[in-house]
């Protein structure tokens, strides 16, 4: 191929690599499948590599930077990216309206020399994403430099991380290409002035937005936390943050970063922020939805109503949805006060956060023998919901956030989740905050902290009584012996009562022993020893994740249960035996083997077979699992079904489920909003399949 040939077919794969970016980032759909869209990009990194003076900053190959920065250089924004003020209320929504009307009122009346608009009062309703501000800018076309919002007026130069970012376009999209799509055909009709915009658009354009993280992706990034050992993010926006401002893009790329635009700071003959949005999503962004246009303050307070209630379904954070005068006339003619537009507000959702303070610092316990320190706070209301704790998740935390007793604190409650302590107010500190130290002793035992941990335990977990009750709740819970009726409250009743000691002692619990005991009628009685008994015969691979063995989860029990048939198999295995299974590493192996090797375990374990407990072999015949030997890894969201349910179709046909993508992974399980896990699979060549694929293959 000549070095002509070679420019005109790597110009036609970028402009066909960018249409597909647009599909699978904006228009939430694809044409062709990965695997296609990686052919063509290492098609393109072939040529770059053979014709290395054809490489543009525009080019896909240009995601990912090689070099680790010294420092960031420091940018002025040409116009100055402003945070807004926050309402908590319709009142103070509607005090903010009135504050716009008496502004535009008195500037009417002492203005002469301008022309101050006197139109209605439509508003655009937008979500507000959990994210971190960054400002774009293209020089004809081209993606050239990315910013922080730093104070406002200067932030920091940080456009090698953003270009890892996929809904990023590294070249604007050109109206022709838009057009091959049916959304844009729908906003150029709607939007005429849109259209004419577009051809003339100056050279040089800046455009604001968001860079966030899903739901999804956090957790993969904190899982992957927790399998280096170290500590998981608190929460998304902090990753956000913290991959746009690392100097190592290759950090940033890994972390799975997702991109909104919100707006369109260059002037360019729009006249609504609604147009903003259109000509934005023309030019090759994803904007959040759904954003629409308010006539009047109650159709802003439905609308954030109607988000608040979808608000957990979301695949991302949002705190709250932004609100702003639509004509950009009346917009600019609101001018500034502080450092916020007095055109647009943050409406935030009521309870997310609110402060506090900590009047206690305490320790609780878990069925591993971890100490966690928990906040008691002095009682608050938040969502709905009155909260006197808050975890402090572990003493690496308590150092960052310099957290004391007697502190002032913002606690955050997003849905279901745990509170905890996100910020001290150490301007509100007394001279008599103290500060905390984790105890050198903990239920009778020395607490210490393994090298390279962030968690503080205790030496001998099985002497704790406070162990031995969490055990007890593990025990009885969903995936190990799955006790119905059998929750924390009746087993705290019966360990008070000392019916009960450990698991083992539940088998031998009698009707007339719990009858007597308040709120235990017959029925309910009868119940619950039913419950027990019923479990009696149980699988080997939830016997073995019920027993609560440091490091081994779910899947790590189904493993050992797969290759060893019985318990005393396992109890007899050695350390180099374990690590030779697929899966199971060094300190797995090791804390298999000491469990097994303390003494007092080795008695529960026969106080179990005293007490009827009995292994039931669950093997299908070979020819019934067509999966068998074949290792799956799920990530994202299914359609047809939940993840528990697809793991049970996997197994049941013979398959194995694995955490994370590794050379021994077959099959990577594509579902919607993937995480981490789709790009260590593209890495390691490991195959990729969608949700149809995966349903064809578990019906076969």
């Amino acid at each position: 191929m000549t070095k002509a040939e070679a420019k005109t077919r790597i110009e036609r794969l970028k402009k066909e690599i960018n249409h597909h970016r647009y599909l699978y980032h904006v228009l939430d759909t694809q044409e062709i499948s990965d695997a296609a869209h990686d052919s063509l990009k290492n098609e393109l990194a072939r040529l770059e590599a053979k014709f290395p003076d054809l490489v543009t900053p525009d080019s896909p190959t240009q995601r990912v930077g090689g070099l680790v920065l010294p420092g960031f250089k420091k940018i002025r924004h040409r116009v100055p990216m402003l945070s807004l003020n926050d309402a908590f209320s319709a009142s103070e929504l509607a005090d903010w309206e009135i504050r716009l009307k008496n502004f535009l009122a008195k500037s009417r009346s002492t203005d002469t020399k301008h022309e101050i608009p006197n139109t209605g009062y439509d508003y655009f309703a937008e979500l507000k994403i959990d994210g971190f501000a960054v400002s774009l800018e293209y020089e004809n076309g081209v993606f050239i430099r990315g910013s922080t919002r730093g104070d406002g007026r200067t932030g920091e130069d940080v456009t090698d991380n953003l270009r890892t970012i996929e809904a990023i376009p590294l070249r604007l999209q050109t109206p022709v290409d838009a057009e091959r799509h049916d959304e844009a055909r729908r906003i150029l009709k709607k939007f005429p002035n849109v259209r004419r915009a577009l051809s003339n658009l100056p050279s040089d354009m800046e455009i604001r937005g968001e860079v966030y993280i899903t739901k999804r992706a956090f957790d993969e990034v904190n899982r992957a936390q927790d399998e280096r050992g170290l500590p998981r993010f608190a929460n998304p926006r902090n990753i956000a943050a913290g991959s746009i401002r690392q100097l190592d893009p290759k950090i940033a790329a890994s972390r799975r970063l997702d991109f909104f635009c919100y707006g369109v700071a260059t002037e360019c003959g729009l006249e609504t922020h609604e147009e903003e949005h259109a000509i934005a999503r023309i030019l090759g962004f994803k904007t959040a939805e759904p954003a629409r246009v308010c006539k009047n303050l109650d159709e802003i307070i439905r609308f954030q109503e109607d988000i608040g209630k979808r608000r957990d379904a979301l695949p991302f954070l949002i705190d709250g949805v932004v609100v702003q005068t639509n004509d950009r006339k009346t917009f600019r003619a609101l001018g500034v006060a502080g450092k916020a537009p007095r055109g647009a507000i943050a409406l935030k959702f009521p309870g997310a956060e609110a402060t506090t303070v900590i009047e206690d610092i305490i320790i609780q316990i878990g069925r591993t023998g971890v100490l966690t320190p928990v906040a008691k706070l002095r009682p608050f209301e938040i969502g709905g919901v009155t909260v006197s704790r808050a975890t402090l998740h572990n003493m690496d935390e308590i150092a960052r956030l310099d957290v004391r007793v007697g502190d002032t604190v913002i606690v955050e409650r997003a849905g279901d989740v745990i509170p905890h302590v996100v910020r001290v107010l150490k301007n509100l500190r007394p001279g008599r905050a103290k500060k905390f130290s984790m105890p050198r002793a903990f239920c009778g035992q020395p607490v210490m902290r393994e090298k390279g941990m962030a968690a503080h335990r205790i030496a001998d977990p099985a002497r704790c009584a406070l162990v031995r009750r969490e055990q007890l709740y593990h025990f009885v819970s969903k995936y190990a012996f799955d006790i119905s009726g059998l929750g924390p409250k009746i087993i705290d009743r019966l360990l008070d009562e000392h019916l009960i000691q450990d698991p083992a002692d539940l088998f031998t619990l009698d009707e007339k022993e719990i009858r007597p005991l308040e709120r235990f009628a017959e029925k309910s009685a009868a119940n619950i020893i039913g419950a027990i008994r019923s479990k009696k015969n149980i699988a080997l691979s939830r016997l073995i994740y019920a027993l609560g063995i440091m490091h081994v989860g779910e899947e790590t029990a189904r493993d050992l249960a797969e290759y060893f048939k019985t318990p005393e198999e396992l109890i007899r295995a050695t350390e180099a035996e374990l690590e030779a299974l697929p899966n199971i590493g060094a300190v797995v192996a090791q804390s298999i083997v000491q469990w097994f090797r303390n003494a007092e375990n080795a008695r529960f374990i026969e106080k179990l077979k005293r007490a009827g407990v009995r292994i039931k072999q669950e093997r299908a015949e070979e020819r019934d699992q067509p999966l068998r030997g074949k290792n799956f890894v799920l990530t994202g969201a299914l359609e047809t079904m939940g993840r528990d349910e697809a793991k049970g179709r996997i197994r049941a046909l013979g398959g194995k489920i694995a955490a994370s993508v590794s050379r021994t992974t077959d099959y990577v399980v594509i579902g919607r909003d993937p995480g981490a896990k789709l790009e260590n699979a593209k890495t390691l060549g490991i195959a990729t399949i969608t949700e149809s694929e995966f349903l064809k293959m578990i019906a076969s």
